[in-house]
């Protein structure tokens, strides 16, 4: 480049925080959840599995229990629920495993965003909450109202 010709303007990079949530008034339990365990996942916070689930309970340093009605083992479903009664830990309960699966991060995400071959998981646990949000207020309210 020529001394007097005039540098090109560079353009600004408009940053957007990426963890800024969007949440309706009127937000389902589940979708609450979803956004929960996303965020505990992110700040190392989540148990996944069996194994890491009755470790955490154990230690009585889970915030929150999640079981899968799919799990096919009754005496795991028994076990977690016994111990989430024993220590006073919320147990929330979801349909599918695959569901929670995807929301604990067992799968692989595709171009477009979308979850490719999710892996199935049994029960998970929230240690550390991650970001305070909204979404875990919903739930929390949710969960004294059962």
């Amino acid at each position: 480049m020529a001394e007097n010709e005039p540098m090109p303007q560079e353009e600004e990079d408009v940053l957007m925080d990426v963890d800024a949530e969007i949440v309706p008034e009127n937000m389902d339990p589940m979708e609450a959840l979803n956004i929960v365990l996303t965020k505990a996942l992110h700040s190392d916070g989540l148990a996944r599995g069996l194994r890491e689930v009755v470790k955490a309970l154990d230690r009585k340093v889970a915030h929150l229990c999640v079981l899968s009605k799919s799990c096919d083992e009754p005496s795991y479903v028994k076990l977690v629920q016994a111990m989430c009664k024993a220590n006073k830990i919320p147990l929330i309960n979801i349909p599918d495993s695959k569901m929670l699966g995807e929301w604990c991060g067992l799968c692989k995400i595709d171009e477009e965003g979308k979850a490719q071959s999710v892996v199935g998981c049994s029960s998970a646990a929230v240690v550390n909450w991650g970001q305070e949000t909204k979404a875990r207020e919903i739930l929390m309210k949710h969960i004294k109202d059962q």
